[in-house]
């Protein structure tokens, strides 16, 4: 998948984006991606990654902070 913190942040996404129901082609849909972005950020086979701006927009759309996808220290 990639670094620990790329994986930790990556998980993170796919748990909150299973909890609320939403599929990755929707939340591909949502961030004005492709609609296999979401689906190749998780795979662990592609090098696809969330940015910040990414995650800023995750964020508005799971209605929480950014700062939610990040582990509470240093991985």
């Amino acid at each position: 998948m990639g670094t620990e913190i790329e994986t930790h942040i990556i998980l993170k996404v796919k748990d909150m984006r299973m909890k609320k129901k939403i599929s990755q082609v929707t939340l591909s849909q949502c961030l004005g991606m492709s609609s296999s972005f979401v689906s190749h950020v998780e795979s662990v086979k592609r090098r696809a990654k969330y940015n910040i701006n990414h995650l800023n927009e995750i964020a508005k759309i799971f209605d929480c902070s950014p700062k939610d996808f990040w582990p509470e220290k240093p991985i």
